[in-house]
């Protein structure tokens, strides 16, 4: 019983001292985009840092149960301090939910290996969204457009593409300032109503493991968002990426617009094989954007559809 004791004492030890690890070496993501993607898996080195703590506390004594809380105290802390400052920052004024002239927006990676388009389709188009921004819509373009018949349509390439009740302005994408990297996918449409005109944009990044690559079409992004009035300014997307890697802190600070989705987790959502898919998501990397013009009556996720992302569903209101 000793040796078997001893011997998860010190797996629970090692599990501590790769969590405090983990979380020390994500810290270092303010300056490196390699040690940033550590970041993202915040949460869950939440979670298993609390391990060490709650055996020694109920298994261990003295010198062990202290080396364990000592050991788990720092992975928690580095831990919370990323994740701390995304249920910290300050929201704008919300809108209540008669307000007028309010828009209903759906952001949606539909995923090229979505077993079950129909499925998505239909809840889509009972939603009956004002504007709707799919990204991955390649393969579900054809049968969204028919379902959606009657809305307007606008595509960069058609991996992203956006549908709207209203009839845009303009569909155009300016080029982005050029670059050594590719520009992520991109559609936008600007539209005109009673407040005067706004833009919506859609887009969505590569992974975070391809080195700066996502970092750069971050600056492309903004770029094109410099182009546009920022107060009514809406960007939507799958960005790969969560509100505590220092990546997207300083994409919130370079867009200059309200991250209005706050720790919405939106992946994964596939439901696996045999429908052993995990039963809660991990990472919120799909993210919405908008200026000071717009208050914040809602904002949701969707159910698990046929994709490996969950719908985001945001409902702005004009600020005057």
């Amino acid at each position: 019983m000793r040796s078997l004791r001893l011997f998860f004492t010190s797996v629970m030890a090692l599990v501590a001292l790769a969590c405090a690890g983990w979380g020390l070496a994500a810290q270092g993501g303010r300056w490196s985009v390699r040690l940033d993607i550590l970041t993202h898996f915040a949460p869950m080195l939440l979670a298993l840092s609390l391990l060490p703590a709650i055996y020694g506390l109920l298994f261990e004594r003295r010198g062990a149960r202290w080396l364990l809380a000592g050991l788990s105290g720092v992975a928690i802390a580095a831990s919370a301090l990323l994740i701390a400052p995304e249920y910290l920052r300050p929201a704008s004024s919300p809108a209540p939910e008669g307000a007028p002239g309010q828009i209903k927006l759906i952001q949606f990676n539909a995923w090229e290996r979505n077993d079950r388009p129909g499925e998505s389709i239909q809840w889509l188009k009972a939603q009956n969204p004002d504007i709707l921004v799919v990204e991955e819509a390649s393969l579900i373009a054809p049968a969204l457009k028919r379902a959606f018949r009657g809305y307007h349509v606008s595509c960069g390439d058609c991996s992203v593409i956006i549908l709207s009740k209203a009839r845009p302005v303009t569909r155009d994408v300016p080029v982005p300032p050029s670059a050594d990297e590719l520009p992520p996918p991109i559609a936008g449409a600007t539209f005109r109503d009673n407040h005067g005109e706004f833009s919506v944009f859609g887009t969505h990044y590569a992974w975070p493991i391809y080195g700066g690559w996502q970092q750069a079409q971050g600056r492309l992004i903004a770029g094109l968002l410099n182009r546009f009035p920022k107060e009514r300014l809406i960007l939507v997307g799958d960005f790969n990426s969560t509100p505590w890697s220092f990546s997207r802190r300083r994409e919130d600070t370079l867009f200059a617009l309200e991250r209005r989705t706050r720790a919405l987790f939106s992946w994964p959502a596939e439901r696996g094989p045999a429908g052993m898919g995990l039963p809660f998501a991990l990472l919120p990397i799909d993210h919405v954007y908008a200026g000071p013009g717009w208050r914040t009556v809602r904002a949701e996720r969707g159910p698990r559809l046929g994709s490996d992302h969950y719908p985001v569903i945001v409902t702005l209101a004009p600020s005057s």
